[in-house]
């Protein structure tokens, strides 16, 4: 697999059936290993050892509906009061960042409604706030940790 723009975790990785498969840290389970997967794993293992994210309040590929389709968010981060703060698209590194990618997460957001937005192909990350006073987005320059993040939820 390709080498990120995100610290190198020493992931589970096996052969299965004849594929190559990853342990999910959130789901607790063996899943196909995907480019996509690679790139979920590395930024949730991320949130978890670098920016203080507990394990227990992240989900992943979390169900929701969106004007009657199912859809399934790439990775969900909740308060401590269980209000989800943070959502992450993830795409395969060889999958371009842009603005359709933020709006297929602006799209998913309008279900979960978290403050922070985060899309990644695992080599750039592109991090916004919803201001919900001013109704403005701000773009960040870094990805906040779970203590700030957690402070104004």
């Amino acid at each position: 697999m390709d080498k990120l723009n995100l610290p190198v975790y020493d992931l589970n990785i096996k052969e299965t059936e004849g594929k190559t498969v990853i342990f999910d840290v959130i789901r607790k389970k063996f899943v196909v290993l995907t480019p996509e997967e690679w790139v979920r794993q590395h930024f949730v293992n991320y949130l978890i050892h670098h920016l203080g994210y507990s394990r227990s309040l992240i989900s992943v590929e979390h169900g929701l509906k969106y004007n009657a389709l199912a859809k399934r968010t790439d990775i969900i981060v909740y308060s401590n009061k269980g209000v989800p703060i943070l959502l992450v698209e993830c795409k395969a590194p060889e999958h371009k960042l842009g603005q359709k990618v933020m709006e297929q997460a602006m799209m998913y957001n309008k279900t979960v409604n978290a403050d922070y937005l985060v899309i990644t192909n695992g080599l750039e990350h592109s991090c916004l706030f919803i201001d919900r006073g001013s109704n403005e987005l701000k773009f960040l320059s870094e990805i906040p940790s779970f203590e700030d993040i957690n402070k104004k939820s």
